[in-house]
């Protein structure tokens, strides 16, 4: 530049620095002026504090503990009161429980209660109750030999016969490298641990599930789960996929087994592509659908699923908490596709014959090794129970030694010739399924529709037909439009 552009150039700059020093000169000058407080501008932020709450005082003492509790029978009277000041129930409203019969006794497949009424348990209560209501001897026996050697102990702290030989005797009895065991006390919990694991080994986050489905009550199991209840605790938990069933509620997705098996695999590994496979853990299935149906997945389904998973590094979890230890004439209801083997399966209901409360997650060799040198980050205080652990042990002895599998296969036949009769000859009856001893019918209305909607609220008439069940002798399960037909595994034809 010249000297006459240099001059004319510093001048225009000079303008705005002339303003940015009057500017700073005066910010200097209010901040050291003191308000009247004392305080000055840009001082440390004063809160404004609320003051402490006055706390409501409520006397936290124990009360007296009743002299009752030490009578060895109490009256009716005192049992129906304290029920309705004390007892809370689940998912129903607590109301329904001043409905239900007081079952005093149970012996094989049947229920009595308090006036002496005989019951049929049609459904194993909650398609528990494999081996009936008279608990085996040697069950007892084990049960009582435990809790005289060691009640408990802490599954962190130490090991047990009985956690080693239950697990050899699960090893045996799962298909392919299923050969690594934990024992959660419920199938919620079970699903929950598998849930875990999955994460954890494959380090994604996603989890598939079915809309159709019921994987428990916890936080993560509810979330996986599919039906009504997961709008519970909808927003406990995140990561969780929802995909149709191969039979939806509302629409179908082709026209032959065989079609539908075929489009909604299809389905499925778009939206495996949608979601990105690099995100997905699991894939988690009912090996059968259990409260949404009894449903079996058509042939091709689930061996298309396990290829799904096999060609995107995704793990396969199969739910055999309802259908596992014979319910459908197989060991596992998995056993039914031909071919397949998950890499973490679960189970419950059937392990215990519900004696006792327990489940079991199984996972194959390559995921047990994994976790040999990484921490599981997951654990229950009750975890291997001893005495949980022997009633399984003992229970699925019996079911071996009586030849459950077969017996159960044998009675599938009578099973299904009795739905296909209310099929046949009641107005009430759309259709129905079965497989060994798990079965369900779908019920309409005169004008052909289901008589309620599975995801809607339950209905009086719902009330009315568990009440005309009970009249007749039979008890168990109902949520209309299904009913669902399971009586423990002991049953014989009649």
């Amino acid at each position: 530049l010249d000297q006459k552009s240099f001059q004319g150039t510093m001048q225009r700059l000079a303008a705005p620095l002339r303003v940015a020093a009057r500017q700073t000169r005066a910010w200097k000058s209010t901040s050291a002026a003191p308000l009247a407080d004392g305080l000055r501008v840009n001082d440390v932020h004063i809160p404004d504090r609320n003051p402490a709450p006055e706390l409501q005082y409520r006397d936290n003492s124990t009360k007296e503990v009743s002299s009752s509790h030490w009578e060895p029978h109490w009256d009716r009277d005192s049992i129906k009161s304290y029920s309705d000041q004390h007892v809370m129930a689940t998912w129903a409203v607590t109301d329904n429980l001043k409905s239900v019969p007081n079952i005093v006794k149970g012996e094989g497949v049947y229920l009595y209660d308090e006036n002496g009424k005989e019951y049929l348990d049609w459904t194993s209560q909650a398609v528990c109750s494999n081996l009936g209501h008279t608990v085996p001897e040697q069950v007892k026996a084990g049960i009582q030999a435990q809790l005289e050697n060691i009640a408990f102990l802490y599954s962190g702290l130490g090991n047990c016969e009985v956690r080693v030989r239950l697990s050899k005797l699960l090893s045996e009895l799962c298909p392919g490298d299923i050969d690594g065991f934990l024992f959660p006390s419920g199938g919620g919990e079970a699903n929950e641990a598998a849930i875990r694991m999955a994460r954890r080994f494959t380090g994604k986050e996603k989890i598939f599930t079915q809309y159709r489905s019921y994987h428990g009550g916890t936080t993560s199991s509810l979330a996986a789960t599919g039906d009504f209840r997961r709008w519970f605790g909808e927003s406990g938990a995140s990561g969780h996929v929802k995909m149709f069933n191969p039979y939806p509620f509302h629409f179908d997705v082709g026209s032959t087994h065989e079609d539908v098996s075929a489009n909604a695999v299809a389905m499925l590994e778009e939206q495996i592509l949608m979601e990105g496979p690099q995100t997905i853990a699991a894939i988690m299935l009912e090996s059968i659908v259990g409260a949404g149906g009894a449903f079996v997945h058509p042939p091709g389904y689930v061996q298309g699923v396990r290829a799904l998973c096999d060609k995107y590094d995704i793990l396969l979890i199969l739910d055999e908490v309802m259908v596992g230890f014979g319910r459908t004439g197989k060991m596992w209801g998995y056993q039914h596709y031909e071919g397949v083997i998950p890499d973490i399966m679960t189970s419950a209901k059937g392990l215990t014959a519900s004696f006792v409360p327990m489940a079991m997650v199984g996972v194959r060799s390559h995921i047990k090794e994994f976790f040999n040198t990484n921490p599981l980050g997951w654990g229950a205080t009750y975890h291997a129970h001893p005495v949980a652990m022997v009633c399984a042990y003992e229970s699925i002895k019996y079911s071996l030694e009586q030849d459950i599998v077969n017996r159960v296969k044998a009675m599938e036949p009578v099973m299904l010739e009795e739905i296909q009769k209310l099929i046949d000859n009641h107005p009430s009856v759309q259709q129905g399924r079965g497989v060994g001893l798990f079965g369900c019918i779908d019920t309409i209305n005169g004008e052909g529709r289901l008589t309620q909607k599975l995801q809607g609220p339950v209905t009086p008439r719902n009330a009315e037909f568990k009440k005309a069940l009970a009249e007749e002798g039979v008890y168990g399960l109902l949520r209309l439009p299904l009913v669902h037909v399971a009586p423990p595994l002991i049953e014989e034809d009649q």
